[in-house]
């Protein structure tokens, strides 16, 4: 589902990764036309599908002791909000209440589509974004956001208080990933496009019969920036020989950092993710425009895959071990 939709939607609304800050205040106007002009129906579906929606409640109730999945793509599903908790100075960590028995239905790796009516618009803002909780979690799911000051999107959320409602669409799958199908998986992220990274990370660190070798480089302006850090270092304390953790920060704020400073190299690349002469092995790529061109190159239209480009490319990776989140 999630690629027929997107090829129907211009550039402006499906970006690279999903907290980014919109190219422009147009990015909603662009789609409408561009519905408006071509596809309609699908937009009249994305908007009026919630009426029918039912709202998760505040906190968990169900006499029903099976498992049942929150996310029905056909619909937009109205969830709670339960807490905020700050992670750092511009990105948070927000619960969202799902039935007691419920699971919010989520293949790996996939993510989730978000809508709101922000101000006086009659057109629904909507973005994709990608759950941190683990797969299985019944009764909440958590959704990890930086708060971009020209960001539709991202200022709602972090607006929103206790008990009220975000509406949600989807899973919609972005890489397929199959237990044993690969040796290796080698993972570079800059900022928050950490989350579908984090994602694939506690899924194959939490199967006991998946012994797919992971590696992540994770790059940020700041020690500060650096989100999920306690649950990654956790994540690579606990599996030192599975999961092997390096982080970059443009500069060190003190004498006590003990990671990589500056960017995502040529040499950093070769030293840390699998090389693309070895078989069974992929390299995921996530974090914000200039990153992604210089590592990867971006983006085909539509936000297909698109070519293999930058470090990778120089490296000798070919499309069948590169995937851009």
């Amino acid at each position: 589902m999630f690629a027929s939709f997107r090829n129907t939607v211009p550039r402006q609304f499906f970006r690279a990764y999903s907290t980014a800050p919109a190219s422009g205040n147009n990015g909603n106007k662009a789609l409408w036309v561009s519905l408006a002009t071509g596809a309609v129906v699908v937009g009249a579906y994305y908007f009026a599908s919630s009426k029918k929606g039912k709202i998760c409640p505040l906190s968990g109730s169900s006499n029903n002791e099976s498992v049942s999945k929150a996310l029905d793509s056909k619909w937009f599903v109205g969830c709670k909000l339960l807490e905020k908790t700050p992670v750092n100075h511009d990105t948070a960590r927000f619960r969202f209440a799902l039935e007691s028995d419920q699971e919010l239905g989520l293949d790996i790796t996939s993510c989730i589509l978000v809508k709101a009516k922000i101000g006086s618009s009659f057109i629904p803002t909507m973005r994709p974004y990608t759950p941190v909780s683990p797969q299985d979690a019944r009764g909440y799911f958590d959704l990890v956001i930086k708060h971009y000051p020209n960001g539709k999107m991202s200022s709602h959320i972090h607006s929103l208080a206790p008990g009220d409602i975000l509406e949600i669409n989807g899973p919609m799958t972005k890489y397929p990933y199959k237990t044993g199908a690969l040796k290796e998986v080698g993972l570079i992220a800059g900022g928050s496009g950490i989350t579908p990274m984090f994602q694939l990370i506690q899924h194959v660190l939490k199967d006991p019969n998946d012994d797919t070798k992971l590696t992540l480089i994770f790059a940020n302006k700041s020690e500060d920036d650096i989100i999920l850090r306690s649950q990654l270092d956790s994540l690579a304390k606990n599996h030192p020989e599975q999961f092997k953790l390096h982080y970059i920060v443009d500069k060190a704020s003190s004498n006590d950092w003990k990671g990589d400073t500056g960017y995502v190299t040529k040499e950093l690349v070769q030293k840390y993710m699998p090389a693309a002469g070895t078989e069974g092995i992929l390299v995921g790529v996530c974090g914000p425009p200039p990153m992604m061109d210089k590592v990867s190159g971006p983006k085909g239209f539509g936000f297909n895959q698109g070519k293999i480009g930058g470090i990778l490319k120089e490296l000798g990776y070919n499309s069948q071990q590169v995937f851009k989140f």
